[in-house]
């Protein structure tokens, strides 16, 4: 029987026991991730937590409504051994009728294709040595990872304010929870599950990344760079040791996205590879 439980009724080590051991695990999706980057979120379980979906969900004029928080690439439906079709579907129906309206992310591990709408993300698998992955870069982003080498960039440990004060002064985007981010940050830098590094020319910063650390993945989750930074061609050469530095494991670089066109391309010129996952969405008004 599939059960909707709220938050505070969840029994929290058997929620991310089965998100640590489940065939689709993802970072987003463990309870003290959700609890930092999502408003409100509960869970469908299924068997014991065997299978679980976890609900973010927000509320507005009164109205409940499921959407994918900010850092939350891919959720869905995670499950301890392979489901059916068929399962996932009834998952899917038990989303509660009170969310007048669903938009939500389901991973690359569910199979919702003939329903949903088909988003990118871009991996690169580091089991090879980085000489072989180098060989799989396009001619541009082989000579951009060398101008970072010939202009003698370094790459130290920096904050996430660091960061986030780059964000707004080059760039226009800027929606997004800068609280939430530092939380995560915080939460992340103490409990050893990534690094934010930043990538300095002659002591000066020119921008950097926020990885995240999860069983075989390292996420690329957050970025910024100057102006002088992407004149260096900093995020190239951050990225190309990224995977210099991790050659040779069993672990995946997930460059969290490739939607935008020319983002894509940049991700793909790594020799990255398509991960396709889902978007459902759902109104009732």
């Amino acid at each position: 029987m599939i059960k909707y439980i709220k938050r505070q009724d969840l029994d929290v080590d058997k929620y991310d026991k089965c998100i640590e051991t489940s065939l689709q695990s993802r970072v987003y999706a463990f309870s003290w991730y959700l609890d930092i980057v999502a408003d409100n979120w509960d869970v469908l379980v299924l068997d014991d937590y065997n299978v679980v979906m976890p609900i973010p969900w927000n509320k507005k004029y009164g109205l409940k409504y499921i959407t994918q928080p900010f850092f939350c690439q891919q959720l869905g439906i995670f499950s301890i051994d392979k489901i059916s079709k068929e399962i996932e579907n009834n998952l899917l129906k038990k989303i509660p009728k009170i969310f007048v309206k669903v938009s939500l992310n389901y991973n690359s591990d569910n199979y919702f294709g003939h329903k949903m709408v088909a988003k990118k993300n871009y991996i690169l698998e580091l089991k090879d040595t980085y000489l072989n992955l180098f060989k799989s870069f396009s001619k541009g982003r082989k000579h951009a990872s060398k101008v970072g080498v010939k202009n003698s960039l370094l790459i130290k440990n920096t904050s996430i304010l660091s960061l986030i004060k780059i964000q707004e002064e080059f760039y226009n985007y800027t929606d997004y929870s800068k609280e939430k981010l530092e939380k995560l940050s915080t939460y992340i830098l103490e409990n050893n599950k990534g690094c934010i590094l930043g990538v300095y020319k002659d002591e000066v910063l020119v921008g950097g990344a926020f990885f995240l650390h999860n069983k075989s993945r390292i996420t690329y989750l957050f970025s910024s760079f100057t102006t002088k930074g992407r004149e260096l061609q900093a995020s190239s050469f951050l990225l190309s040791s990224i995977i210099k530095k991790y050659e040779n494991s069993n672990l995946i670089l997930d460059f969290e996205g490739g939607n935008m066109a020319n983002i894509g391309s940049f991700y793909k010129s790594f020799g990255a590879k398509i991960e396709q996952y889902y978007f459902f969405k759902r109104t009732l008004l």
